[in-house]
C-alpha cells in the first residue's frame, strides 16, 4: 500500500490545499462547523464552491457563522441545521431531516479532557461525543452518502491517541478511575478506528473515510485545559492552518476511493511500534492499536450494540 503524499506540509492553509479544486455541485455536512477549525473547513470547501450545511449546537452561532462564510467567499449555499452529538433524539432529527444526497461528511465536533460526565445512556462524554454520536451520525445518513456514489467521511482526530488504545473491557471508566486525558485519548483513538471500519464496511456503497491530526490550535476545545496549549508557539497552528489536512482529506483528487488511513500535515502518516518520547515526534507517525483492522471491527460491532 503506498503511502499518499503531497506537496504540502505544516504551514499550509485550508484555503491552499483546495485551491484549485472544483466542488461545485457537492453538498457537505460540517460538525462542529461554527466554531474552531470547523468554521475554517466549513469555509474552504464553501470556497471550492460546495453547498455546506453547518451542524451545530448553537443555531446562533452557526446563523452568524453562515452569514461570514458567504460574505467571505461569495457562496450562498451555507446551511445551518441543530445537532447535539451526545442526544440520540437530535442526531436522528438531523438524519431524517436530510434530503437527497451528501458527498462529505466532517465529523468536525469533539470536546477535550473534560471534567467525568456522562449522557443519559451512562456513556462516557467524550467518548460519547466524538465516537458514538459521530457513529450514529454516520450510520444515519448512510443512505446519503451511498447516494453520492463517491462519499467521503472525514474523521478529525488527534496525536492524543497514542495514548490509550480504546479500553473495550472498560470503556466509560466505570472500573478504572476517570482520567480525562485518558479518555480524551481513547475517544480519539475511536475516531481513527471509525475510519477504518466504515471503509471496510461501506466502501462497496461508494463511501471511504479517513482520519487526520489537525494539529495544536487555540480554539475553545481548550477551555477545560486553562483554555492554553502546552506546545511551543513554533509548533502550533492557526485555524486556516489546522483546517488544512481536513479539507485535503475531503476534498483532495489524490484519495479518491482511498480510506482506512490517517494524516498528518496533509500527508499520510508512518506507524510506529513505539511511542516517541518526544512530543514534537507524534506529528507524522500513527499508533498501530489505531489502524488495527481487528480492533476496529470490535469497535464497529460494540458500537452497533450499544446504539441499538
Amino acid at each position: 500500500m503506498t503511502p499518499i503524499t503531497t506537496r504540502f506540509g505544516f504551514h499550509v492553509t485550508a484555503a491552499e490545499v483546495i485551491d484549485g479544486t472544483d466542488l461545485s455541485g457537492k453538498r457537505a455536512v460540517v460538525t462542529g462547523g461554527a466554531s474552531g477549525i470547523g468554521v475554517e473547513t466549513a469555509r474552504a470547501l464553501a470556497g471550492a464552491g460546495a453547498d455546506v450545511t453547518l451542524a451545530a449546537r448553537n443555531a446562533d452561532a452557526g446563523a452568524r457563522t453562515a452569514a461570514d462564510i458567504t460574505a467571505s467567499t461569495g457562496n450562498p449555499q451555507i446551511h445551518v441545521a441543530p445537532l447535539v452529538l451526545t442526544d440520540r433524539a437530535s442526531i436522528a432529527a438531523f438524519a431524517a431531516g436530510w434530503e437527497g444526497p451528501l458527498h462529505i461528511l466532517v465529523n468536525n465536533a469533539g470536546i477535550m479532557a473534560s471534567p467525568e460526565e456522562r449522557t443519559p445512556e451512562g456513556w462516557e462524554l467524550q467518548f460519547a461525543t466524538s465516537h458514538l454520536g459521530h457513529f450514529a451520525l454516520a450510520a444515519g445518513l448512510h443512505d446519503a452518502l451511498a447516494a453520492a456514489g463517491n462519499a467521503r467521511i472525514v474523521a478529525v482526530s488527534s496525536t492524543a491517541h497514542m495514548f490509550s488504545p480504546v479500553v473495550f473491557d472498560d470503556l466509560h471508566f466505570r472500573f478504572r478511575p476517570y482520567d480525562p486525558g485518558l479518555a480524551y485519548a481513547q475517544s480519539k483513538t475511536a475516531t481513527i478506528l471509525f475510519a477504518v471500519g466504515a471503509t471496510d464496511h461501506w466502501a462497496d456503497d461508494g463511501i471511504t473515510a479517513n482520519a487526520l491530526n489537525p494539529g495544536a490550535i487555540l480554539t475553545n476545545l481548550q477551555r477545560h485545559v486553562g483554555g492554553k496549549l502546552i506546545t511551543p508557539p513554533e509548533r502550533q497552528k492557526n485555524p486556516e492552518q489546522g483546517a488544512a489536512t481536513s479539507v485535503l482529506v475531503a476534498g483532495s483528487p489524490l484519495l479518491e476511493g482511498i480510506g482506512g488511513r490517517y494524516f498528518d500535515n496533509c500527508n499520510e502518516a508512518r506507524i510506529v511500534e513505539r511511542r516517541p518520547a518526544d512530543l514534537a515526534d507524534l506529528a507524522g507517525v500513527v499508533a498501530p492499536h489505531a489502524l488495527e483492522p481487528d480492533n476496529a471491527e470490535r469497535l464497529w460491532e460494540t458500537s452497533l450494540r450499544l446504539l441499538t
